[in-house]
């Protein structure tokens, strides 16, 4: 994987969790494994979770978005075709619509093990399915100014992707419930700022050396450096209904950390946060979603959520057209003006059809290939 900053496309790669739920009773179904057996071709890509009820794909390092979307959708067709047959949904959903009550079973690995015994009952009910997205930088200390760079537009990339509105069978008033669970993880929330990716390795070694963390892959802030690959992991979204928004979101997010670099190389200085603004901000827009404003925590007014989503995408003009991503992100935006984000479809459908039109949209929409008809 190149670190150039001058690299005319930026290598990224777009992680999605799935929930795998009975399709006639939309409870969280322990299938993971049966799945992954029933499609050899495809056994690099799939991986267990921490729960036997969540299914997890990545894609290979990216340099385009039509690899990336090329990659999901074929794993989503896959994925859906051996469900069907095994009497499940595999659904791209942030959290179950219902038996979330019920502690979930532990995929039986002993790093999940030793996770569950670390965290007792604190994360019995984590169903908690994202979309991660990984984006190369050059370094640690280029990977900890860009997460500092980003924290203000945290709220919106946060709201974008909303998609767990219901939770034990309830409209929980919360567009992404999904980020409420997370939180009683012991890293929760956007990271501080680190002024080197030294401090950033130091004061991490130190939790784990506490035992507050098992390792390094059990930070669970919204965004960190990953432990594997030379990249920023923004974790922030919920798993999507649909591939083409996961990856549209997962381009927009490249161009924000190459934007984040070049002024990084401009010398520009970092927008000044503080920590309990963002929290806030972050706590409202999964709240709200796209449905009312964001909080912009440097100027400290509220936005509409809309508006927001433009000043994104305007700050960002340069880079997409750059990466060859301006009508991809374009369409992106126009389907979240036309029907916002997936929180809004989701109660859209259930208030409609109740948990049968629900799970019918999981079922659907997973597979599908054109979000813009839907």
């Amino acid at each position: 994987m190149t670190s150039s900053i001058d690299s005319e496309l930026r290598n990224f790669g777009v992680e999605e969790e799935y929930l795998i739920l009975d399709a006639e009773s939309g409870t969280p179904s322990n299938r993971a494994a049966d799945l992954i057996r029933s499609m050899p071709a495809l056994r690099e890509r799939a991986e267990r979770e921490y729960f036997a009820s969540q299914l997890e794909t990545a894609t290979s390092i990216c340099r385009s978005a039509e690899d990336a979307e090329r990659e999901l959708r074929y794993f989503r067709q896959c994925a859906s075709e051996a469900a069907e047959e095994q009497g499940v949904i595999v659904a791209g959903t942030g959290v179950p619509p219902v038996g979330g009550e019920r502690a979930g079973s532990v995929t039986p690995k002993r790093r999940y093990f030793e996770l569950n015994a670390t965290m007792r009952r604190a994360s019995a009910h984590s169903y908690n399915t994202g979309l991660h997205v990984h984006v190369e930088v050059p370094s640690p200390d280029a990977g900890v100014d860009v997460l500092a760079r980003m924290a203000p537009w945290s709220p919106i990339l946060l709201a974008m992707t909303t998609n767990s509105p219901i939770w034990q069978g309830q409209v929980m008033g919360f567009a992404g419930w999904r980020h409420m669970l997370g939180r009683s993880w012991p890293l929760c929330g956007y990271p501080p700022e680190f002024a080197s990716g030294e401090e950033y390795e130091e004061r991490l070694s130190r939790l784990i050396a506490s035992g507050t963390l098992l390792d390094h892959g059990s930070v669970t802030w919204t965004a960190r450096l990953s432990n594997r690959f030379p990249t920023i992991e923004l974790r922030i979204g919920d798993s999507q209904l649909w591939a083409e928004d996961s990856v549209a979101f997962a381009v927009l997010v490249r161009a924000l950390v190459d934007r984040c670099l070049r002024d990084r190389e401009a010398g520009l200085p970092r927008p000044r946060v503080l920590p309990e603004m963002l929290t806030g901000a972050n706590w409202m827009a999964s709240r709200d979603g796209l449905d009312e404003g964001i909080l912009d925590v440097v100027g400290g007014e509220q936005l509409p959520a809309i508006e927001f989503v433009d000043l994104l995408v305007d700050a960002v003009g340069e880079e997409l057209a750059r990466f060859g991503d301006e009508q991809r992100v374009s369409d992106f935006v126009s389907r979240l003006r036309a029907h916002g984000s997936g929180a809004r479809r989701q109660v859209r459908a259930f208030e409609h059809g109740g948990l049968a039109g629900l799970l019918d949209l999981y079922g659907s929409e997973f597979g599908a290939g054109d979000a813009a008809a839907s």
